[in-house]
């Protein structure tokens, strides 16, 4: 596994009495066994409260099905399995959906996320040798530079200051010859006509447990007449115009009432909560993938999340 290194000064690492130390007295704390490189979540921390009030909710283990690994094999454009050996760095692993089918195919996993859901992560994969997780932000991450065989963030770079800068940041680990691998929310009307663009200015202000308790008011009062409607176009369309609520029924129709109720609980409170989203096309994905140094193979489609995209950097630079 790579060691960690210092995000001020780059130097390398290790384990002292009180947490991770430097040569130059540099220390960062160790809280429950997991490296703490951040002092607070920031503007992630509903993020964080959601992933520990819903840890296992996305997990394929817990579900049964196989919805994590469909979208994180797709993205990849490879089965988990081909990353076996490989050092592979996920930023905004959340509360480990896709980094238990990371770990479970081998790959040297090295997860990372700005909030508490670092928490959730590791009780839901354990201690394992090919496995470790940090607290730490997308900007300052405690690795070194063109290290990582792949570079996987999935759900996430919508959700930071500046997606550009973010997707930069990522492409500066991968090592020539590597992968990254991202999804990005896509810019479309359908947005803005629907009552989250109102409802969401004000529950990203409230506490996290306000809000949650907000959602799932909302949830009570929208969901069962979005279920019920579920097999009637016109009418459904029409409901889902005044519910802020997001909801999976016709995305994932092999789920359980009561599991689509929880997963629209989950995503409608990231939806509704969230401090930064922003929104870009395919183009505008495709652009920020070609504006990185020696990046090629580029890949962009419309799919999941909204936009999912990879591309290489490549081994030499252009003659």
């Amino acid at each position: 596994m790579i060691p960690y290194i210092s995000p001020v000064d780059g130097q390398t690492l290790r384990r002292g009495t009180d947490g991770l130390q430097g040569r130059d007295g540099a220390r960062f704390p160790v809280v429950g066994g997991i490296p703490r490189f951040v002092e607070t979540q920031g503007y992630s921390e509903a993020f964080g409260y959601q992933w520990k009030a819903f840890s296992k909710l996305q997990l394929d283990s817990h579900t049964g099905h196989n919805l994590s690994r469909e979208r994180l094999e797709r993205c990849i454009g490879a089965t988990c399995e081909t990353l076996k050996g490989l050092d592979t760095l996920e930023v905004g692993c959340g509360a480990g959906r896709f980094t238990e089918l990371l770990v479970q195919a081998g790959a040297n996993v090295h997860a990372v996320d700005l909030s508490h859901a670092v928490e959730a992560n590791l009780e839901n994969v354990g201690t394992r040798p090919n496995y470790q997780v940090a607290q730490a932000s997308v900007y300052d991450l405690p690795y070194p530079q063109e290290i990582f065989d792949v570079v996987i963030c999935l759900g996430v770079v919508q959700h930071t200051p500046s997606p550009e800068r973010t997707i930069r940041d990522l492409y500066r680990m991968v090592k020539p010859g590597g992968l990254l691998v991202i999804d990005h929310y896509r810019l479309q009307h359908a947005y803005f006509s629907s009552t989250a663009f109102l409802v969401r200015p004000v529950l990203k202000r409230l506490p996290p447990p306000v809000a949650m308790r907000a959602v799932k008011a909302m949830t009570d009062m929208f969901f069962p007449i979005q279920w019920r409607l579920r097999g009637n176009r016109v009418p459904y369309a029409l409901v889902n115009r005044m519910s802020p609520l997001c909801i999976h029924f016709l995305d994932n129709p092999e789920l359980s009432e009561e599991y689509q109720r929880e997963w629209t609980v989950l995503d409608s409170f990231d939806n509704l909560t969230d401090a930064y989203k922003h929104l870009r096309t395919p183009r505008q994905i495709r652009r920020a993938l070609q504006a990185l140094p020696r990046s090629e193979d580029i890949w962009v489609e419309v799919g999941g999340n909204g936009v999912e995209a990879r591309c290489r950097k490549a081994i030499n630079s252009p003659s």
